[in-house]
């Protein structure tokens, strides 16, 4: 079957899934492959659960009249959701960066969606699966789809940038993250600026942050627009509020490092002809989730909640920004930075150094990594910190905690009151 094809069947109700969990009757299931499953398995179940096709890459699961046998399940996927976004006559955001990625993502979404019906990213599905499958959730009755690309080697923003060809770009930052695959911070800024190139051969606009020198220097042939310039932080204590058009706007984020994300969603707002008024409701409104920058508030204790990633130039930003916060005692708890390759030792000690020279009551760092470094109070485990917690409660701190997604920081919150 050709994609034109899959497309009409597609079209009918854009239901597509991956996931035998969540089949919507009528759907479409993509039987995906992976290191270790076969999604081909499980074409027989998502049929059982109400898909009205599987689409499967070995014939010996094929069922009679319901599953749709191609070459290479993943590549039509992708070839059907670039097909999808071709008849799509709707604006669409492409995002990416370093730091801040998803913020600045649901930032855009909140905002646009004080206007327009808008879809956007679920969560961080942006890579290679997640883009596509972003893009067949977008249907006949959405005005503008906000699109994350995320990538941890050269080569995947351009690629992920041709399934979905962005109307609009912005990069949030070039930072030290996933430094392995990218082979240091040139190569993060190579791969990461692939956005641009795309943008610069297909005569699109990219917001670009002018106070970047580096973003300045490889704009200079695209069409782009800078980030407004005149809105500042009015107070950071810790919840940012911000001096906006005579205007303040109270958000429900922490930390200065979240300007240039509120920035790039107000000015993307105001490009799209947002109202004033509109775009404070969709920014005072949001509300972060899934352990970024969540304040929570214990009996005891109040918990900076920033474990779902980590890498040096965030936690750099999150230690800097924590330094400013009055409070009587804090402490930080920061867990191993992942994918930084050969840089790995030496990043995890620069953070125990940089932690040394600000004004913290109480260091405490997890995991393999910190374990190797000269910090003072270090654990190997998470398990082995919640027992030292446990037993030697935190009480009346203003606590941070940082770490790699993969670190599962927020078990944490089960012991501290």
């Amino acid at each position: 079957m050709n994609i034109e094809a899959l497309y009409q069947i597609y079209s009918s109700n854009y239901l597509v899934t991956t996931d035998t969990r969540t089949i919507k009757r009528g759907a479409i299931f993509f039987s995906l492959q992976g290191d270790h499953f076969n999604g081909n398995k499980f074409a027989a179940t998502a049929i059982q659960k109400g898909a009205k096709y599987a689409v499967i890459d070995d014939a010996n699961y094929q069922i009679e009249g319901k599953t749709i046998v191609v070459d290479n399940v993943l590549e039509t996927l992708q070839k059907l959701a670039n097909y999808h976004r071709k008849q799509l006559k709707i604006p669409i955001i492409g995002i990416t960066g370093s730091n801040g990625k998803t913020t600045t993502k649901e930032l855009i979404n909140n905002v646009l969606a004080t206007q327009f019906k808008t879809k956007a990213t679920k969560g961080n599905l942006n890579n290679h699966i997640g883009v596509p499958l972003t893009l067949l959730s977008f249907t006949n009755k959405t005005e503008i789809g906000i699109v994350e690309m995320g990538a941890n080697h050269q080569k995947e923003i351009e690629f992920l940038s041709s399934i979905c060809e962005p109307d609009v770009g912005y990069i949030t930052n070039f930072g030290k993250a996933h430094l392995e695959g990218f082979g240091g911070i040139e190569g993060v800024i190579k791969g990461k600026s692939e956005l641009y190139t795309y943008l610069k051969n297909n005569n699109k606009i990219a917001f670009i942050d002018a106070k970047d020198a580096k973003q300045l220097e490889l704009t200079k042939t695209i069409d782009s627009i800078s980030l407004n310039s005149s809105i500042s932080i009015s107070s950071s204590q810790p919840l940012l509020s911000l001096n906006y058009n005579n205007e303040i706007i109270n958000t429900q984020l922490i930390g200065a490092y979240n300007l240039n994300n509120l920035k790039a969603a107000i000015s993307i707002g105001e490009y799209y002809k947002v109202s004033k008024k509109n775009i404070i409701t969709g920014i005072s409104n949001y509300k972060p989730t899934n352990n970024r920058s969540q304040v929570v508030k214990k009996k005891s204790n109040t918990i900076v909640m920033d474990a779902y990633n980590a890498n040096p130039s965030s936690t750099r930003l999150a230690l800097e920004n924590f330094n400013e916060i009055n409070h009587d005692h804090k402490i930080v708890i920061l867990g191993d930075m992942f994918e930084l390759g050969a840089a790995s030792e030496k990043e995890h000690q620069n953070i125990v150094e940089l932690c040394d020279t600000l004004n913290l009551n109480r260091c405490v760092f997890v995991g393999k990594h910190y374990s190797k470094t000269s910090a003072v109070e270090k654990y190997l485990t998470v398990a082995s910190l919640k027992e030292s917690i446990t037993t030697t409660p935190l009480e009346k701190s203003y606590i941070l905690i940082k770490g790699s997604r993969g670190m599962s920081l927020e078990q944490l919150l089960e012991c501290i009151n």
